[in-house]
């Protein structure tokens, strides 16, 4: 494989002559650079005028490699051809070097050139890039390689080193000044007829010798005869090292050669808008500047963004009243390191409120209008403070987490707007602070981190309970006049507090599946019809055994009654033309029946669960580990008001509860999965259904019988936990997949011992 090399344009504050005086004191040898040991002049040309001036020489080079490897190849030292072509009337010098040891089994080609820089000439421009191309290297070559880049690096890092050294050289001897190159005086007229005849041909030779040479440089490094290269330019066109090291950091030079040869190839061939050079890096660092994985997902980020016009969010688009009010996260300050900083009052937030609010759309919009305005904020920060800043810092308060954030289909729709945002802002997290995490959280934590890669998990700082406000806390990270009131500082903190969505506000599945502008598809929440009479009923076939079925579902008008039932045998397919005895048409669709009425209970089909009777408003979550394959019906049924056991006269209560059930109608948002159990080993241990009020956060939960479940970490948890990449939504949906898991499958139980709650 042919790795290359592309520098930054270098600029020297120097005039070009100047600039040449301090290059030719590097010859025939530099102290500097070690491994130059000599350097013979094999060819030299000089025009009458002086002008131009070719000189080509044979360097020889002590190459720092294995003794092992050195008398293999039978060599000692390595020799290479370099020819300097300078042009004191246009003030260029291209310099092209090439091995000559090894020729046939190692390709080098090194092109550099010096210019005056086009916006000031009295300064001095340089470019380098360079290929290497092993063949063969008697099965070596991998180790080949590795030395011969790490040579390249450490010279080039030596270079500008080199070139102001000798600088400094000449001031010390009193030269701060070599002038400018200029015509000799006009001959007669014979004299210079002949003269120009004779400058002619000599120009005619070197501008041959010109392109031939600059044929080497840039992508036509292994065409001698390819197009010249233009002369450097400014940092509008071409990175400046200077503009590199202040405004994206201190790279090595492999890593500034990815920075500019990614973003020379978006210029050349992409059809849109170019994204700025520290987003490019951000992918770069996310694949550890591997140039052709950074290219790949950086065209489908482009892509993307381009489809769904998120360059233009911050502009176009403004969040919903609900997620101004409800939705508990915000911009406050900076931390220490100048990283603009996000508060997440998680524990005050109801995101299943959110979900049922606004939908998918909604929340993956304004997520990424978080992390546009992420991006902007580094970004004046970075003018700000004089130094890059890339990541941002997210600073999530736990207080007041609960049963109400572990909603299985929130989470699961947390995921989905995860592989959007991760896949288009990696590297955008820089630390991460988890401030009153609960009693359970370090064994929850025990459990997590050994699925987190290392880079990942150096950025997570946890506290618990008041332990941020002693040693070591928020005041190393964050400036004690910006602590937010809420943990106990004294800045205001604008972030809104958060609290309970009102269930007015709640859509239903149909509305939020007509929202336009949609960045996903898939609906989670299904929503169902039951009659009194023909109850709603969904089938899910079971291979395994010991597999867990899982539910979710708010019941939103009347009141019902939730059963679960096993048949060896496979229901007849639903009929949608009726339903029931009394015949209602199903309206939408929406209502499905599968117990067949000749079914008996006992022969035909079993109840594995007892009757679980569900109000108004009130959100059921539960699952059940199956005992045999087969179908398991999972049935929603209208549930009718009892009599009064001591009379016949029905109850005031009963009556006025039945009337506000209109046309005997109940309706359902449900979720279900089922998950393998492949994804569960060791101890199995009991989990009971619960069901809470919309009106409160932390509801007491009534149970059905007991069900069971893994309590063990699962396989999903390993696919997702292994990431390259760091965004600051990736590792909130680390936090929230694994204490949903954990909570549900292991400490639920431990819970209700400890804390005497849900």
């Amino acid at each position: 494989m042919v790795q290359k090399y592309q520098s930054p344009v270098r600029v020297y504050k120097h005039p070009f002559e100047l600039i040449m005086a301090a290059y030719e004191r590097r010859f025939p040898t530099c102290p500097l650079i070690p491994m130059f040991v000599d350097s013979d002049t094999v060819n030299e040309f000089k025009s009458e005028d002086g002008a131009v001036h070719i000189i080509e020489r044979r360097c020889k080079l002590d190459i720092d490699a294995p003794r092992l490897l050195k008398k293999i190849a039978g060599v000692d030292y390595v020799y290479f051809v370099q020819k300097n072509s300078l042009n004191s009337r246009e003030r260029t010098l291209h310099i092209e070097a090439h091995n000559e040891t090894f020729s046939n089994r190692v390709i080098i080609h090194e092109h550099c050139c010096y210019t005056v820089h086009p916006e000031n000439e009295d300064w001095t421009c340089f470019e380098q890039s360079a290929s290497l191309d092993i063949k063969s290297f008697f099965g070596f070559e991998s180790t080949v390689e590795k030395i011969a880049m790490k040579q390249y690096t450490s010279n080039i890092k030596k270079g500008k080193e080199i070139i102001e050294y000798y600088l400094r050289q000449l001031k010390e001897e009193g030269i701060t000044f070599v002038p400018r190159w200029t015509p000799p005086p006009i001959a007669s007229s014979s004299e210079t007829s002949s003269s120009c005849k004779k400058q002619a041909a000599s120009s005619a030779a070197v501008v041959s010798d010109a392109a031939q040479a600059e044929g080497l440089g840039g992508e036509a490094l292994s065409s001698p005869s390819g197009p010249p290269e233009p002369a450097a330019g400014t940092p509008e066109d071409k990175l400046d090292a200077d503009y590199i090291k202040r405004y994206l950091g201190d790279l090595t030079p492999l890593q500034e050669s990815c920075l500019i040869r990614l973003r020379q190839w978006l210029q050349e061939t992409h059809k849109g808008k170019i994204p700025k050079d520290e987003h490019i890096l951000r992918f770069l660092r996310a694949r550890d500047f591997n140039i052709d994985k950074a290219r790949e997902i950086m065209c489908q980020s482009l892509t993307w963004r381009k489809q769904h016009q998120v360059d233009y969010i911050l502009d176009t688009w403004r969040p919903p009243q609900v997620l101004q009010d409800y939705y508990a996260g915000g911009w406050h300050h900076h931390d220490k390191d100048g990283r603009p900083l996000y508060v997440l009052r998680l524990g005050q937030m109801d995101t299943k409120g959110l979900v049922r609010a606004l939908g998918e759309e909604a929340l993956l919009r304004y997520v990424l209008s978080i992390n546009e305005e992420g991006l902007r904020r580094c970004e004046e920060n970075t003018k700000v403070f004089g130094r890059p800043i890339s990541s941002w810092t997210c600073l999530v308060d736990l207080e007041g987490l609960n049963m109400r954030h572990l909603w299985r289909p929130g989470v699961k729709a947390l995921l989905r707007i995860i592989e959007v945002v991760e896949a288009n802002y990696p590297e955008t997290l820089g630390r991460l602070l988890i401030l009153r995490a609960p009693r359970v959280f370090p064994v929850l934590w025990t459990l997590v981190s050994p699925f987190i890669d290392d880079n990942t998990r150096r950025k997570f700082l946890i506290y618990a309970g008041n332990d941020y406000q002693g040693p070591g806390g928020l005041l190393d990270y964050i400036d004690k006049e910006i602590i937010p009131d809420f943990l106990s500082g004294e800045c205001m903190c604008e972030v809104p507090e958060g609290g309970l969505v009102p269930k007015s506000l709640y859509r239903t599945a149909e509305e939020l599946e007509n929202e336009d502008l949609k960045l996903c598809t898939e609906t989670i929440y299904q929503s169902a019809s039951v009659f009194k009479g023909a109850p709603h009923e969904i089938l899910i076939q079971i291979v395994d055994a010991s597999s867990v079925i899982t539910w979710d579902f708010d019941v939103c008008k009347g009141d019902i009654v939730f059963n679960i039932y096993h048949s060896k045998r496979s229901p007849q397919p639903p009929k949608k033309d009726s339903l029931g005895a009394h015949s209602i048409t199903s309206p939408g669709g929406n209502n499905v029946q599968l117990i067949d009425r000749v079914w008996q209970p006992g022969r035909d089909y079993s109840m594995v669960e007892s009757p679980l009777i569900c109000k108004e408003g009130e959100s059921v979550q539960g699952s059940h580990v199956t005992r045999w394959p087969g179908f398991y019906i999972l049935q929603w049924k209208f549930h009718s008001m009892p009599a009064c056991a001591a009379t016949n006269l029905p109850r005031v209560d009963d009556v006025l509860a039945s009337l506000q059930v209109s046309s005997h109608k109940c309706k359902v948002m449900y979720y279900t999965e089922v998950i393998g159990s492949e994804d569960f080993r060791g101890s199995m241990t009991s989990l009971e259904s619960s069901h809470s009020g919309f009106s409160q956060l932390s509801a007491a939960t009534t149970s059905s019988s007991q069900s069971h479940c893994g309590s063990m970490v699962s396989s999903f948890w390993a696919l997702h936990l292994n990431s390259e990449r760091t965004s600051l939504c990736e590792i909130l949906l680390h936090f929230l997949r694994s204490l949903s898991w954990f909570y549900f499958f292991t400490f639920k139980p431990l819970m209700h011992l400890t804390l005497g709650q849900e």
